[in-house]
Parts: structure tokens; C-alpha cells; sequence
């Protein structure tokens, strides 16, 4: 069986069983996976390089609980909310823009790492080869957004004071890297012929409908802080930024 067409049926089974991470399994496998290790290898560490940061800042009681509160978000996004297998990988509401802007970078970081540790060790032990692979996707897009949001957000403004246009290309941005860095991996793993290209943009058109739902969803809750918080001082649970600049 030619191997695309083998990729293509494991595929199929995995919708069958319920998929649950970005790449399904067979996109990358043999020897290519060594480059997943070192991609990982690298966000990982600039996560540690960040989570350090922020514990001399915050504390590390603070850093873990907004690790595990974000966790939590990403396990909920991944398990409960739909998510739809479409060409090469699924189209998820992972909420990362909210959760950056809530919980700040390290956090955020920390939380969709082990998120996804989580699902796949005790609901999707069929997905765990590929960890390598996905948490590169989300980490390594969420440090693109992060250096996006210091361009998009003038340093003087408070995360709860951003408009909606700001909001809507930080989501172009996480929802683009997500995206390219899925069309990157299957290409790798699957190379350029058609059926592969068709799957990668078919996944990316389907993808970046997201975009549509997550600015709106940011809104609703940046507008709570700002009716709720009255002092510019955010709690011991958010990061500064999002209450004052």
C-alpha cells in the first residue's frame, strides 16, 4: 500500500476512534521524527527560560496556579468543545489568544504543554508519539504571539484596554502560525504531492474559521474584567499586564 494512501486510512480509523490532537499519526514517522524531538526540545526549554522569568516576578505558588487553570482550559478545549477531523490534522477552539492575554506567556506555555501531556497519557495513548510534533505546534505559536502582541499593543495600554481590530490580528497571528505550522509538518512527513497539499488546505481553510469565534470570545472576557476590576490591579491569579500596563 502506498504510504500516503496508508496515512490516509490510519486516519480514517482515528476519526472512527474520536481524534484528539493536531497531527494524526502516520503525517510523520520513521527517522523525520527526530526533527519533532529537537523542535521540542528547543520550545520546552524557552518555556523553562519563561516560567523562570515569571516565578522570580510572581512566585512560583502563582506560576502553578495559573498553570493549572490554563491545563484545564486546553483539556476542556480538546476533549469536551467539538472538534472536527479535517485534511491533515482537526480544527479545534483552543482559546490560546484569551488564555495569553488572562494568564500571560509562561502560564500559557506551561498549561498547553501539559494539556496536552495529560490527554494524551490517560484519553489518546495512540497520540503520544506525535507529542513531539503538536506541542511544537502550539508552543512555538504562542511565542510568535507573544512577540506579535508587543507590536500589536502599545506598552502603555492594559491587555483589558485593547479594541477588537488589536484582538482580531492577534488571533490571525496564533490561528496562521497553528496553521503553518501543521501545513509544515505535513509536508515534511508527506511531502508535495496533491492529495497531501489538498488535505493541508483544506485543514487551512477550515482552520482559520476560528478566527471568526476567538476575537469574540476575548471581547466577552476582557469586557468582564473591565467591569468587574475597578483598581487596575489584577488579582494573584492573572498576569499584571492584563489589568494595568
Amino acid at each position: 500500500m502506498p504510504k500516503e494512501k496508508e496515512y490516509m486510512l490510519q486516519s480514517r480509523i482515528k476519526c472512527l476512534k474520536g481524534a484528539k490532537m493536531h497531527i494524526e499519526p502516520g503525517v510523520v514517522d520513521g527517522a523525520k521524527m527526530v526533527l519533532s524531538y529537537a523542535t521540542a526540545t528547543t520550545v520546552l526549554g524557552a518555556t523553562a527560560k519563561v516560567a523562570y522569568d515569571n516565578m522570580k516576578e510572581n512566585g512560583i505558588i502563582s506560576l502553578v496556579l495559573k498553570s493549572i487553570i490554563v491545563a484545564m482550559i486546553v483539556f476542556f478545549c480538546f476533549e469536551v468543545l467539538p472538534h472536527y477531523p479535517i485534511g491533515v490534522s482537526e480544527v479545534h477552539l483552543i482559546l490560546g489568544t484569551t488564555a495569553f492575554l488572562v494568564f500571560g506567556i509562561a502560564p500559557t506555555t506551561i498549561g498547553l504543554a501539559l494539556g496536552l501531556l495529560v490527554q494524551g497519557l490517560f484519553f489518546a495513548p495512540f497520540d503520544l508519539p506525535q507529542y513531539g510534533i503538536n506541542v511544537t505546534t502550539l508552543l512555538a505559536s504562542m511565542f510568535i504571539l507573544n512577540i506579535a502582541a508587543k507590536k500589536v499593543i502599545p506598552q502603555g495600554m492594559a491587555y483589558k484596554d485593547i479594541s477588537y481590530k488589536q484582538l482580531l490580528k492577534l488571533s490571525i497571528v496564533w490561528e496562521g502560525a497553528i496553521v503553518s505550522w501543521v501545513a509544515f509538518w505535513a509536508i515534511y512527513g508527506q511531502g508535495f504531492g496533491a492529495e497531501n497539499i489538498h488535505n493541508v488546505l483544506t485543514f487551512g481553510g477550515a482552520y482559520m474559521s476560528v478566527i471568526i469565534i476567538e476575537p469574540l470570545v476575548d471581547v466577552a472576557v476582557l469586557t468582564a474584567v473591565k467591569a468587574y476590576n475597578k483598581t487596575n490591579e489584577c488579582a494573584f491569579l492573572f498576569d499584571k499586564k492584563l489589568c494595568k500596563a
